[in-house]
């Protein structure tokens, strides 16, 4: 119901702004109140914060130009007095059919619309860098040719040489799709807007394709951008499946039209899509990605250099055979599998800590877990010394390969080779390795 206000609000400024341009102050005046009595009761109920923050914006607007108005009054002055330079040149510039606010008569539901697209706008850089990522050198080559050459060397791209327009990432699940995409964010100095289902589904009928079609026309007008769909199996799965409602085949035929229509310019538009299923994938969606690039399991060189970043800067006593040792271990693991491994060995030198009944004072007045026959071992438990106000002095013992053998003897690799063989003849049949 409360929509009835805001279209009231948008009629009574129509009617304002035609009196206030024909120099009718004394009409438009009270029409301008009205409106803004109607708007403020909108906000009241408006819950999406950036469709309120822009019917403000104009609220403020309206408000300003009617004060104008009441002052030109108040002074005795009509028709030319009021229409001098200052008042023209502060009047409000949006069309009144905008009310909700917009540039050019933008109309309420394209604002609505795109207001709720802004927040897919990634604004802070993830900070993963290309060298974040392990292996996947092929993939990464082809990013930066679609992504950072187009951009710092646009000389590049003359005559029939294109960018790349439109990339599939492909591949079993926890091999670092998504966090190629994060590498891409933080790399490129072009716009991106991170795009989910959620984000171009809705429950009103035909407000799917125009946010689809909305969201391209952002992307072009912030070109050069780049368009990231994760999961894109659940937008663009096959047509004519018995089980495919009537919105989701508008969806991706919008979705064709705009990645590949007439009189669509996207040359500075690049769309990245991930995906764990690429079969169930839609023919004509599949052609779209001129690159479909396989994200395999990390082999053995990325294996080790993933042990090595995700322990970062903790204290260990590894040295390079054992970071060989546990690549060798690990085969069949995808990064994914390698991140929760390193996770739980983290917590290995706190569970020694945890059950230690000998502890040691080390040099530096640390006191760390020992064995009964270490020199200086003391009997008490992390409770006695933490209750003798020594808590912020305990330190736990820096990570072992043992702790590793320990994890490792539990953890189970979460990729089958079933589900490798899909990934394979796909890459077969339509991809290319990364």
């Amino acid at each position: 119901m409360y929509s009835n206000f805001k279209e009231q609000a948008i009629e009574y400024v129509k009617q304002a702004v035609q009196e206030d341009n024909a120099g009718n102050y004394a009409k438009a005046f009270p029409l301008y109140m009205n409106a803004l009595e109607y708007f403020k009761t909108h906000l009241k109920y408006e819950k999406n914060p950036k469709i309120k923050e822009a019917i403000t914006q104009k609220f403020t607007e309206y408000l300003r130009r009617a004060e104008e108005i009441r002052a030109v009054l108040d002074d005795g002055g009509t028709g030319p007095a009021a229409n001098g330079d200052a008042a023209v040149a502060t009047r409000p510039k949006t069309k009144a059919k905008g009310g909700e606010g917009g540039d050019g008569g933008e109309d309420p539901e394209q604002a609505k619309l795109r207001a709720g697209l802004t927040s897919a706008i990634i604004s802070e850089k993830p900070n993963v860098k290309w060298s974040d990522v392990a292996g996947l050198e092929s993939a990464k080559q082809a990013l930066q040719e679609a992504v950072i050459l187009p951009v710092k060397f646009p000389q590049f791209f003359t005559g029939k040489r294109r960018p790349w327009r439109a990339f599939l990432l492909y591949g079993p699940p926890g091999t670092g799709k998504s966090y190629l995409a994060k590498a891409v964010a933080t790399e490129a100095d072009s716009t991106f807007f991170s795009i989910s289902s959620s984000d171009l589904v809705s429950k009103w009928m035909g407000e799917s394709e125009k946010l689809v079609s909305n969201l391209f026309q952002m992307a072009r007008e912030n070109a050069p951008s780049i368009i990231f769909i994760d999961e894109i199996d659940s937008l663009c799965g096959q047509r004519g499946e018995g089980n495919e409602s009537e919105a989701s085949r508008r969806i991706k035929t919008e979705l064709l039209v705009q990645m590949q229509g007439v009189g669509n310019n996207d040359q500075k538009v690049l769309v990245l899509a991930a995906t764990n299923t690429p079969y169930a994938l839609d023919q004509a969606i599949r052609r779209r990605f001129d690159k479909r690039i396989y994200i395999p399991l990390p082999d053995l060189k990325a294996r080790q250099h993933m042990f090595k970043v995700h322990l970062g800067d903790t204290p260990h006593n590894l040295t390079e055979s054992d970071f060989e040792h546990l690549a060798r271990r690990t085969e069949g693991f995808s990064g994914s599998d390698i991140a929760v491994c390193v996770k739980d060995v983290l917590f290995e030198p706190v569970r020694k800590t945890q059950d230690a009944m000998f502890f040691m004072k080390a040099p530096n007045d640390m006191w760390m877990p020992c064995g009964p026959k270490q020199p200086g071992a003391v009997q008490t438990t992390m409770q006695d010394l933490a209750a003798k106000g020594l808590a912020a002095q305990i330190l736990p013992p820096p990570i072992t390969r043992t702790d590793f053998d320990k994890v490792l003897a539990r953890q189970r690799p979460t990729v089958s080779k079933a589900d490798l063989e899909v990934h394979e003849r796909f890459t077969k049949e339509f991809g290319e390795e990364g």
